[in-house]
């Protein structure tokens, strides 16, 4: 019992180095709408890049450190939806969408609905769901594509009344691909903390090179090929696309694929003998 009580009052306590980069995380995304509103789009997207990087580490260092609790992941969810949700959502609009009118405040909406509508899905699904795979976009990485793509933007001296349309596409489709079903993959199966070849760390030097020469450029071109992953990798997964693969219930589609990835594998020797047998 006294086992017991301590855990219980461990999940209910507040720790304070995983809340202070969840903390990070959140004041990065206050900032990019502040700094979006003064018009520095380029340091608002730059805002929401730190604020992915504090969400990565806030998670990680709770898991090292033992000092996970129900309040730091109920933080870490209302402050992913204010950088991940409501920040990207408002720097489109303010970059790209206000000349549109209802339709351009209609676009961020989605966007920001679909935030949260995946953050809430997601965390009804913690330790039933598939962890190497995402079920629909991650809001991080959906804002990574609206930030990069204003980033980009900037560097270029591109207005953004130039490019209202593709961004009111992109911002939409971003906030649709957070809410759909297509099975995007998480890396968590990775085991990072093992040995790697002399030739990997050379080619994380070189990758550190690349991002640094155009950092705006290759970000958005990373993530927007991630984004494409989700439908290309569920299309190639099942033998017939169907409505439920897209968008629907779950705990359907979770079943339709899974199914359909068994009966796609090749038949083992052991099963033949077994039918013989019978």
């Amino acid at each position: 019992m006294q086992n017991l009580n301590k855990e219980t009052v461990k999940s209910r306590g507040i720790y304070l180095l995983p809340n202070l980069f969840t903390t990070a995380g959140l004041f990065s995304g206050f900032y990019a709408v502040i700094a979006s509103m003064n018009g520095h789009f380029e340091a608002a997207a730059i805002a929401i890049f730190v604020a992915m990087i504090f969400d990565g580490l806030d998670g990680r260092v709770a898991r090292m450190t033992n000092t996970q609790s129900a309040f730091g992941a109920e933080y870490d969810s209302m402050a992913d939806m204010v950088s991940f949700g409501v920040a990207p959502a408002l720097i489109a609009y303010n970059w790209a969408l206000a000349d549109l009118g209802k339709v351009g405040w209609l676009a961020a909406f989605i966007y920001c609905a679909g935030a949260a509508l995946r953050l809430a899905r997601f965390n009804t699904q913690v330790g039933v769901a598939d962890k190497r795979y995402f079920q629909g976009l991650a809001s991080p990485a959906a804002a990574a594509i609206i930030a990069g793509a204003i980033w980009t933007g900037t560097y270029y001296e591109i207005e953004g009344q130039q490019v209202s349309i593709l961004a009111l596409l992109m911002t939409a489709c971003a906030g649709l691909l957070m809410v759909s079903n297509f099975r995007y993959y998480s890396f968590k199966d990775y085991d990072w903390r093992g040995r790697v070849n002399f030739m990997v760390i050379l080619a994380l030097v070189g990758l550190f090179v690349v991002v640094s020469v155009q950092p705006a450029t290759i970000l958005f071109i990373v993530f927007s090929l991630y984004a494409l992953s989700g439908p290309i990798y569920t299309i190639r997964t099942v033998k017939k696309l169907k409505v439920s693969h897209v968008v629907g219930d779950e705990n359907e589609t979770d079943t339709d694929i899974a199914r359909e990835i068994d009966e796609s594998k090749p038949i083992e020797q052991d099963d033949l003998d077994a039918d013989k047998k019978q």
